[in-house]
């Protein structure tokens, strides 16, 4: 019997050498879900850009302190004069003279200032949160490549099976028509069906090349490995089970939800700082100066050195600005308003997500179990058309439709289990509390 070539493997080759040589890490043994994911974190763009722009926030957080310490100041200066009087003798003056001033300012009551200075550590927490966001992220999408490639490397495995098993039916057809226990219908049937398992084992082994692709593009790993589940796969339970507890976890610290109140705080200061505008500002102020001529002077024509130091309070009270004031208020109490309702959103919004992904969790495990009690009787029923075909009661085409059925069952089943896993990381995002220990559950579940 002759098997189809596959030119496609051929097409793709050139794909797979450029991979490899596109600058990655080759991996050399397979790696758990945990080693992928501390590849990717030393690797992935996107969330290398979030942790490079918390660093930029913090930085910039630190800027606000100078609002609070002392200002210092030095400038100088060097002057060559020439000065021609005409009263009451003319006389011509040539002279120099230099002066250095150190000026120091440090501020006394300066509310605005504060206010931004609040905003600055307000702005570290932001930054804290949106880097809790971007590993959250990270995390999911190196877990749903990481099972995407078990459940393609599953599927192409089931259809090499089914491919096998029609092969064998095949023969038995066109045997049983040789020796004239069956019709030519029931070989042009088994060839049919091993035609169309040869199409999709070229459609299964392309998923399984894409997907694989897109798990190394995350990961910076070429030709990565991922580790299968351990047989018999035992999939953990939901704990809490009380839905109302991963709501009440999500809306107290989801970065999405502390994200929005921080801007909802940082938006209550910028009304404090606009409602300084009314308010008087008190400096403490220092100067110290040197000053010197040569030659004489526009007064004299004696050489002079001093100093002068002094310090003093400097005290500002706006009395009228335009109505500037007034209007910068009533703008920033609005924003603060879409603030809180922003926040109220973001709570509403984490609180329906993990809802759905906690009941989509329990959904997946229903689905499992009730594959799991698909695929038993799949098998009975392919036993029983095989026995039926062999005393003549069946005829191929059932035998060939209870193989197609038992090896979906198997594919789908597979499929439900990567998905619960998945929903179970996709459940802790949601709530916010997903973290890299999580994966270590999973971890335990792979085969060694």
């Amino acid at each position: 019997m002759s098997v189809p070539s596959h030119p496609t493997r051929l097409r793709l080759l050139p794909l797979l050498i450029a991979l490899g040589a596109g600058g990655l890490s080759t991996a050399t043994q397979a790696q758990s879900l945990s080693d992928l994911y501390t590849a990717a974190r030393a690797y992935d763009a996107t969330y290398q850009a979030a942790k490079q722009q918390s660093e930029a926030t913090l930085a910039k957080a630190a800027q606000a302190q100078a609002l609070l310490l002392p200002t210092v100041g030095l400038s100088a200066s060097a002057n060559l004069i020439n000065q021609d009087a005409q009263q009451p003798v003319s006389k011509n003056y040539d002279y120099d003279s230099q002066s250095a001033t150190l000026a120091v300012t440090q501020p006394l009551y300066r509310p605005g200032n504060a206010a931004s200075f609040e905003q600055g550590k307000k702005s570290v927490d932001l930054a804290q949160a949106q880097l809790a966001g971007a590993e959250q992220d990270l995390i999911v999408r190196v877990s749903q490549a990481y099972f995407d490639v078990l459940a393609s490397n599953d599927t192409l495995q089931f259809v090499k099976a089914q491919k096998t098993a029609v092969a064998e039916q095949l023969a038995s057809a066109k045997r049983n028509f040789e020796v004239g226990t069956s019709t030519i219908t029931d070989s042009r049937e088994a060839q049919a069906r091993f035609d169309l398992v040869v199409a999709q084992e070229l459609a299964a082994e392309n998923d399984l090349l894409v997907k694989r692709l897109a798990l190394n593009t995350v990961v910076g790993v070429a030709n990565a490995q991922p580790k299968p589940l351990a047989a018999p796969v035992a999939l953990p339970p939901v704990q809490p089970t009380d839905v109302a507890l991963w709501v009440d976890q999500a809306q107290a610290g989801h970065p999405n939800v502390l994200q929005a109140n921080i801007a909802l705080q940082v938006a209550t200061l910028e009304t404090s700082k606009a409602e300084a505008g009314h308010k008087p500002t008190l400096d403490l102020t220092g100067n110290y100066t040197m000053a010197a001529t040569h030659n004489g002077s526009s007064t004299g024509s004696l050489s002079t050195r001093g100093n002068q130091a002094s310090i003093g309070l400097s005290f500002t009270l706006p009395l009228f600005a335009g109505y500037a004031v007034q209007n910068r208020v009533k703008e920033t109490l609005a924003l603060e308003d879409k603030a809180r309702s922003d926040l109220e959103a973001a709570k509403r919004s984490v609180a329906q997500a993990t809802r759905t992904a906690y009941f989509g969790v329990l959904s997946g495990q229903a689905q499992v179990k009730a594959l799991e009690a698909a695929e038993a009787s799949s098998q009975s029923a392919l036993d029983a058309n095989k026995l039926g075909y062999q005393v003549g009661v069946r005829i191929n085409i059932d035998v060939l439709n209870s193989q197609s059925q038992l090896f979906d069952t198997k594919a789908k089943l597979a499929k439900a289990r990567y998905d619960v896993l998945m929903g179970g990381l996709k459940l802790r995002q949601a709530s916010g509390t997903l973290k890299a220990d999580d994966l270590q559950a999973i971890n335990q579940r792979l085969a060694p």
